[in-house]
């Protein structure tokens, strides 16, 4: 009991010491760099305790859905507005497959461009931390947010890897989902 309130406490801490929202670039031409001109210093938060994405996801965008990352895409349909464009406080849902045995969440924190984004996201890297101001691109062919990569923070480069991705769930409610916000 102590550890999680001890790790809630310092996740706590770390987003209220995290980038703000409104300091981050946002539009093309936004000046921002790989090197972080412009603002934008991608980062990862040493934890206390190891953290996974879905917790992190849940509290920082505010959509209650539990279950494995992979699960959320189904578990939004009809409660929450699901699409393949971004927004600010959107989850970015990832498949599960390859590399990402039970997919990942990562929460929009800034809009580039058309292809580009920046994210928010605990145990990208499988140490339990947190990434902040993590940019993601769209590689898919039809600038769909169907393929996507993730911004290697200790490398200061884009990933390697192609992951593929179902969309965003964004934070408002539907009319037709349960009123107690339990799903």
């Amino acid at each position: 009991m102590a550890l999680r309130v001890t790790a809630l406490l310092l996740l706590l801490f770390c987003a209220a010491c995290a980038p703000t929202l409104d300091r981050l670039p946002s539009g093309k031409g936004s000046g921002w760099t790989p090197n972080g001109a412009g603002g934008l210093r991608p980062q990862i938060v040493p934890t206390a305790a190891h953290l996974e994405c879905v917790p992190y996801a849940r509290e920082q965008s505010g959509i209650p859905i539990r279950g494995d990352a992979w699960t959320w895409w189904r578990s939004a349909d009809g409660l929450y507005r699901r699409s393949r464009q971004p927004s600010v406080g959107s989850v970015l849902v990832l498949s599960r497959g390859g590399y990402l045995n039970g997919g990942h969440l990562a929460v929009v924190t800034g809009i580039l461009n058309s292809r580009e984004i920046v994210v928010r996201h605990a145990n990208w890297l499988n140490r339990g931390q947190i990434h902040i101001d993590t940019p993601v691109i769209d590689v898919s062919g039809g600038n769909d947010w169907s393929a996507v990569r993730v911004w290697y923070t200790p490398g200061r480069t884009y990933g390697a890897r192609t992951y593929p991705a179902n969309g965003f769930i964004h934070p408002e409610r539907l009319a037709a989902g349960p009123a107690n916000g339990a799903v």
